[in-house]
């Protein structure tokens, strides 16, 4: 498996396909691993609800997958200032590396996040995002994401027992202190002036009230509604290629 090595961190990924580059932030909040495309079950233990892109778009474009920083076989370090930035810098880095100047992003669950993240620290590197069951404050289970970092930090930490708790503790803070989509703010979305489509969600990780706002007050922004499981991965993914091949340059 290709490795990018950067100053403080190891990061795994993989290629699919030939063509305009499409690069994928998978589920699994701090989890988030490549292999989440082609499981066959969500991190909850429900059917998986997305389309495996990596195996769907690569016909028409090249797909990169990745590892997040501490997730799957991707390792970095973490330190008491990292959050959101941290991780779009992996993102530049990675793109750097692969000599990609642009691309579209599709994210799912905290794959949006990365994606909106990525499109405000360097908006020229992006032209269009499928952003797919997004995560976001759930005004009925506020601390859903909190502790779930707790979680993630215990496993990470039980394994890598050098890590400063308390600088864990601060980038926890960092990611999941904020409200909404938790990586940028309403009114960077609603300055928003790339293609997007919005397939909101319905559960405790990724309300419906979240998606919808974002679908709402993201400009020009189109909304698939009915997407959800394999019963719907036909039009799932008719919609997703439609869109992204409208939005493809020359």
């Amino acid at each position: 498996m290709p490795v990018l090595k950067l100053r403080d961190a190891e990061i795994h990924y993989l290629e699919f396909g030939s063509g305009y580059p499409l690069v994928l932030f998978a589920p699994g909040g701090m989890r988030s691993a490549m292999n989440m495309w082609w499981a066959e079950k969500s991190p909850s233990g429900a059917p998986r609800a997305w389309n495996n892109w990596t195996e769907d778009l690569a016909s028409e474009y090249r797909v990169i997958a990745m590892d997040q920083r501490n997730a799957g076989a991707s390792v970095g370090a973490i330190e008491a200032d990292h959050g959101w930035h941290t991780y779009a810098a992996d993102h530049l880095a990675l793109l750097d590396h692969l000599g990609i100047e642009q691309c579209h992003v599709l994210g799912v669950c905290i794959g949006p996040s990365f994606c909106m993240k990525l499109l405000e620290t360097a908006p020229e590197r992006v032209n269009a995002m499928v952003l797919q069951n997004p995560i976001g404050l759930n005004p009925e289970h506020p601390t859903y994401f909190p502790d779930g970092f707790v979680a993630w930090a215990d496993d990470l930490s039980a394994g890598r027992p050098e890590l400063d708790r308390d600088a864990v503790q601060s980038f926890g803070e960092n990611m999941w202190g904020k409200d909404f989509v938790y990586s940028v703010d309403r009114d960077f979305v609603r300055a928003i002036d790339h293609p997007a489509l919005v397939m909101p969600g319905d559960d405790t990780p990724h309300p419906a009230v979240i998606g919808l706002e974002v679908a709402d007050i993201l400009p020009g922004a189109e909304r698939l509604m009915d997407w959800k499981g394999p019963g719907h991965a036909g039009v799932q993914g008719k919609r997703v290629a439609e869109f992204l091949a409208h939005h493809t340059p020359g």
